[in-house]
């Protein structure tokens, strides 16, 4: 699984930081974006789902792999 933000969409809530902050980080303004590929380990995959389902402007989207 690879996620990916869209920054333009992005409003700065910060529920996916707070459900997987290993993976989505919040820059100096609270806009979040993820270091490196967007790749998700194989037993983080619930959670990365329940932080695309949670944005409240669906800046998260999964990836095709």
């Amino acid at each position: 699984m690879i996620v990916r933000v869209e920054a333009a969409k992005c409003d700065g809530y910060g529920t996916c930081a707070a459900h997987f902050p290993e993976l989505f980080q919040l820059d100096e303004w609270g806009y979040a974006y993820i270091e490196g590929d967007g790749a998700v380990a194989p037993g983080d995959e619930d959670r990365a789902r329940r932080a695309i389902l949670d944005c409240p402007v669906h800046a998260i989207g999964e990836l095709a792999a």
